[in-house]
């Protein structure tokens, strides 16, 4: 099987426009339900056999979905790692259901059901992970749209659900009602103002918690981070949500402090920042991930203080997904080793730049 993107509007992330609110700062929006078939064996402690049999039974009710049509499936059992991995650099499937990680490689009957905004993903940690994944802040709609999948799918198949503990999962932190929901956030004025440790620890007071750029197990680069909920048992999907939607919108209001504070505090260091990390994009020769990651978050930096107008978010938005190394492999046909990689990064690179500020034409630039 390979690996056709093509099949899907916008390659399957169409979150990446920007058009959601706060899209400047929150970069995205993404709610998960995790369910299991009730009367089989979860994933962790399935038989393949078992497991390819809970993979039909899901195949049975979703090629009929209203919700999801018209549906596109992924066999991530017949997918090479690189494939994989181009998926999970997506925010389209966790690590976990990728197989990235040799003492834990991918399970047979793992796929990936999704129409672009919706998905599914089938025998992860649990049988079922149902996501929405939107643009900017907008975890209701976000919900609102897996509400929608959840109720078709569970009128058509029977999941394991306790009258007292809720929905059952193989991760006790994940029982009750299944949710769990984060951002994508960018904070650099609160890195650069040294708030971000008090901001992440009041943060986990309240019961929330933060992962790097892939989620959980994923180390912070460029100053990206996922906040999400800890817990999911003993609240409602409701009051989950307006939890985080109440801590999530104070965080951004703390950032817009901060680079308020910056602006006024140290003009010229933050601009001479930002305007070297545009400079190290538009002309580097060889540049590592890690080090786009960080050159981005400082140019995105410029962009929200409207000291740069020659890049727009979708395209800053764009080179934090396609810069990634399986994306760059990919594109060159190259392997995940090959030591050319920070050298065809820094050409793809360049090039967006220069195109993004051609369309924006001499209006662009600084101040």
């Amino acid at each position: 099987m390979t690996l056709d993107l093509s099949l899907l509007p916008d390659g399957g992330m169409s979150w990446l426009d920007a058009s959601g609110p706060e899209s400047d700062i929150v970069l995205s929006s993404r709610i998960r339900l995790a369910r299991n078939l009730r009367g089989r064996a979860f994933p962790v402690r399935a038989a393949p056999e078992d497991l390819m049999i809970a993979r039909d039974e899901v195949l049975a009710v979703t090629n009929e979905s209203a919700v999801l049509h018209p549906v596109t499936m992924f066999r991530l059992d017949e997918l090479d790692l690189l494939e994989r991995q181009v998926l999970h650099e997506r925010h389209m499937i966790s690590r976990e259901l990728a197989g990235l990680e040799r003492a834990r490689p991918v399970r047979q009957g793992a796929a990936l059901l999704t129409n672009g905004e919706l998905a599914v993903m089938i025998n992860e940690e649990d049988h079922l992970r149902l996501q929405s994944l939107r643009s900017g802040f907008d975890l209701e709609r976000a919900y609102g749209q897996l509400e929608r999948l959840d109720s078709e799918m569970g009128s058509q198949i029977p999941f394991a659900f306790h009258p007292e503990f809720g929905y059952l999962t193989a991760c006790p932190t994940n029982a009750g009602t299944g949710l769990r929901a984060s951002v994508l956030i960018h904070l650099p004025g609160l890195v650069l103002t040294k708030e971000i440790a008090k901001v992440l620890q009041g943060l986990s007071q309240v019961g929330l918690t933060f992962r790097g750029l892939y989620g959980e197990g994923s180390e912070v680069v460029g100053n990206f981070f996922q906040l999400s909920n800890q817990t999911t048992l003993g609240k409602s999907e409701e009051d989950l949500l307006d939890h985080l939607a109440t801590m999530v919108r104070q965080v951004v209001e703390y950032e817009q402090r901060a680079r308020v504070v910056l602006q006024r505090e140290a003009p010229t260091v933050i601009a001479d920042k930002v305007w070297r990390a545009y400079g190290l994009l538009r002309y580097a020769r060889s540049l590592s991930f890690e080090e786009a990651m960080n050159l981005l978050s400082g140019v995105r930096l410029g962009v929200g203080l409207n000291l740069i107008r020659d890049v727009s978010v979708y395209t800053l938005n764009k080179l934090l997904i396609f810069t990634q190394p399986a994306h760059i492999a990919e594109r060159e046909g190259r392997a995940l080793s090959d030591p050319e990689l920070p050298i065809s990064r820094a050409t793809y690179v360049r090039r967006l730049l220069e195109e993004d500020a051609e369309r924006r034409g001499p209006g662009g630039g600084a101040d």
